[in-house]
């Protein structure tokens, strides 16, 4: 409950901030500010989120890779089985 309340409290804050902040920037009448924090709030809460996803990769989830052989850069399971991490690998090569 606690957790919801500092989310939501926290995006009050950023919609507030990008109202002042692109409203008085671009010397928008209050309209237009208040349309640019409404859909910039959201535009910013997506890229943070997904920037912080990238980072935290679960270990077990995603065993480190060895090196020693090209028979380890072949998939080793159906494309349906491998876990989200591989085929970001298989994908990425």
């Amino acid at each position: 409950m606690r957790t919801k309340i500092k989310q939501y409290s926290l995006i009050v804050c950023l919609f507030l901030f990008l109202f002042v902040v692109i409203g008085g920037g671009l010397h928008l009448n209050p309209g237009g500010a208040f349309i640019a924090a409404a859909t910039g709030t959201p535009l910013l809460i997506y890229v943070f989120n997904r920037r912080l996803a990238r980072d935290r990769v679960e270990p077990d989830l995603c065993p480190p890779r060895k090196r020693d052989s090209a028979a380890d850069d072949a998939p080793t399971q159906r494309p349906a089985e491998l876990h989200s991490c591989a085929v970001g690998d298989v994908v990425r090569q």
